[in-house]
């Protein structure tokens, strides 16, 4: 959609260790998917475009370089996307993170304050909605997460004996059906997420990519819970404890519930495509 030497400017900057995020969540508007207007706005200037608003969810905003920041275009009457580098004047970052989860992302909102950006800036116009990939970065995120609390559920129960019983916890049937329960999930939830993405290398003869993509994000995090929930249990209160990773990763992972497209919306979304072929 960029124009291709915009495009080759910022590849070239990309090879010389730029970071790139779209900042599109606004706190008025809720989940972009949602399909709210934003209330940042660009004004047409002569020196290009006037940019004011606040962006929420701004993941990784102080390591950026760049911001892909959507925004009403009021001359347009529609939503464009402008490429807005760190170093223009009136970029600020709020620092403003403060989750019980995901805290790493440092996901701070984005203050924009009568920012001009040159009008080759304005990188992408009105986009016609169409099924887009990119969003299995989410489910991805959480499956490496559910996989992790796996792997540490598993080493505890080969390491930890109590004297109460002969060899370690992993002989234990219970523990056995537990450890079951986390692959069969976590397979389930994997070829899943390999099946939809596959579905983007021919989809023109995937017509229903998009309820796969939503339903994969809503399989793998709800299974990917279940697979947390029950390394903690084979673990015990010392997956409570603060130094150990399990704790963690309970709380990263109930923040996926809160990523696009929420389990309420992709579900109604599924179910209209179905009820249109009847």
């Amino acid at each position: 959609m960029w124009q291709q030497e915009m495009l080759d400017q910022f590849a070239e900057e990309i090879k010389n260790g730029a970071l790139v995020n779209r900042a599109v969540s606004e706190a008025d508007t809720g989940s972009p998917t949602r399909g709210g207007r934003p209330a940042t706005h660009a004004i047409k200037t002569e020196k290009g475009y006037q940019l004011n608003g606040v962006k929420t969810f701004t993941s990784m905003s102080k390591a950026l370089t760049h911001y892909i920041v959507a925004a009403y275009v009021e001359e347009l009457e529609e939503v464009g996307f402008f490429l807005v580098p760190r170093e223009f004047k009136g970029v600020e970052i709020a620092d403003n993170w403060n989750m019980i989860g995901m805290r790493a992302t440092e996901s701070h909102d984005l203050v924009l304050n009568d920012v001009i950006v040159p009008e080759e800036y304005f990188v992408e116009g009105k986009r016609k909605p169409q099924p887009n990939g990119w969003i299995l970065h989410i489910p991805s995120t959480y499956l490496g997460i559910a996989q992790a609390a796996r792997d540490y559920a598993v080493e505890f129960a080969k390491s930890y004996g109590p004297n109460s019983i002969e060899g370690t916890i992993a002989n234990l049937p219970t523990v056995q059906q537990n450890v079951g329960k986390m692959e069969s999930l976590l397979l389930s939830a994997r070829h899943f997420l390999w099946s939809t993405a596959k579905g983007y290398q021919t989809i023109e003869d995937n017509p229903n990519v998009w309820n796969e993509t939503a339903a994969s994000k809503v399989l793998v995090m709800n299974q990917g819970l279940t697979v947390i929930d029950l390394a903690m249990r084979i673990v015990g209160a010392k997956s409570l404890e603060m130094e150990r990773p399990l704790q963690r990763y309970y709380r990263d992972m109930r923040a996926g519930l809160h990523n696009p497209p929420m389990e309420d919306a992709a579900y109604t979304n599924i179910a209209k495509s179905v009820l249109d072929l009847f």
